[in-house]
């Protein structure tokens, strides 16, 4: 439940974690009341990539960085067509726009989208509190929302958990689309929507390749009906336990032996179709600065992430599959956490972060290259047999 209502930096608000840890700030953004998983992100910029991005569909983003808000918005780099966080935290949000592409504000853009959030609380402690405890429920409530303590406490605590959390469909497309090569069309890819950013299909694009892309409902039949050269699983939101249906779907693909990638949620789908578990993280990884090292050349470069769950797979051994040997081929090197995967014998791989760069660093650029390489080994092959 939100209310428009402008000036809001005099309304008093309150953050409710589902443990009885409370911290009273002020309003920010929309007033009212929201609900999610409390997860931080470590990221200085790129706030407006951050929150319209599907993969943080039903959670509370805190931002570590204590200033927020000093480049406004504009409408060139939203990632979807809508802010997807469920509230927003910070601790300092500037007075005004200082960027020349900025056409608005971002508590404007909060406002204007119904977005709850709270300001002008120590977001250093919460985040600190998060990491020792791990991400948990929480509300935001302001203005005639804030009640007695304990029955605000009971809200939150009635919420979902994010585990066991099928989110996927909810965030997105109901109807497939093309986006066009630009320049000459060298391949055809079929894009599963799991929550995909809009640069992904640009980044391909970039590289000649059409992108058709997918409901995540998607059947096999639907994949191979735009008769792919290679097929891609996005990002997305929620618990990968739950996506039965994508991991079906990809295990066909890897029958078929068609050259796949997948990022974020789509990792961790590889990881199930290959037989390896998940499990959530304590607090997850959120930022533009997270260290991977990719294990089969040795570099390491900094990364966009957002993900709460991980595929538990061996890092010390090839491990054998129903489509060959797979290893771990890249690894977080804060706390050695499985960032991507690959198969010996057919052209799959996969990654746990965002190799689009929206936004963050460019480091991890080369994985479309890395994509664009399988099916021109593929055609080749092809046109040989």
């Amino acid at each position: 439940m939100t209310t428009s209502t402008r000036g809001t930096a005099k309304i008093p608000a309150v953050l409710v974690l589902e443990d009885g840890r409370t911290f009273s700030g002020r309003a920010y953004g929309a007033v009212g009341e929201t609900f999610g998983e409390a997860v931080f992100s470590t990221g200085m910029s790129g706030y407006q990539e951050t929150l319209t991005d599907p993969s943080y569909h039903r959670q509370v983003v805190v931002m570590t960085s204590p200033h927020v808000g000093n480049t406004g918005v504009n409408d060139d780099d939203p990632e979807s067509g809508r802010i997807w966080v469920s509230g927003y935290v910070v601790r300092d949000p500037a007075r005004v726009s200082s960027n020349w592409r900025a056409t608005r504000t971002l508590d404007e853009e909060l406002e204007r989208q119904g977005v709850v959030g709270i300001s002008g609380i120590d977001t250093r402690a919460l985040t600190r509190h998060l990491r020792e405890r791990g991400a948990m429920r929480v509300g935001i409530f302001s203005g005639d929302a804030v009640a007695d303590g304990a029955a605000l406490l009971a809200k939150v605590q009635a919420q979902p958990q994010m585990k066991g959390a099928n989110l996927a469909a909810e965030v997105a497309t109901k109807e497939a689309y093309v986006v066009p090569a630009m320049g000459e069309k060298r391949f055809t890819v079929a894009a599963v929507d799991l929550g995909i950013k809009g640069m992904t299909p640009h980044r391909m694009a970039e590289r000649g390749i059409e992108v058709h892309v997918l409901p995540a409902t998607a059947t096999a039949e639907d994949i191979y009906a735009v008769n792919p050269d290679g097929v891609f699983f996005s990002n997305g939101p929620g618990d990968p336990a739950t996506a039965d249906g994508p991991v079906a779907v990809m295990r066909a693909v890897l029958e078929r032996g068609t050259p796949l990638f997948g990022i974020c949620f789509g990792n961790q789908i590889l990881g199930r179709a290959l037989g390896f578990g998940t499990y959530k993280l304590k607090y997850g990884h959120r930022g533009i600065n997270q260290p991977v090292q990719d294990r089969t050349t040795g570099k390491v470069e900094i990364t966009a992430h957002n993900h709460g769950f991980a595929v538990d797979a061996p890092l010390d051994k090839v491990s054998d599959t129903p489509y060959g040997r797979a290893e771990v081929s890249h690894v977080c090197l804060n706390d050695q956490v499985v960032e991507g995967l690959q198969l010996l014998d057919r052209p799959a791989f996969s990654v746990q972060y965002h190799p689009e760069a929206a936004a963050g660093p460019h480091d991890a650029a080369y994985l479309f290259d890395r994509f664009t390489s399988l099916m021109e080994t593929a055609q080749m092959e092809a046109e040989r047999a």
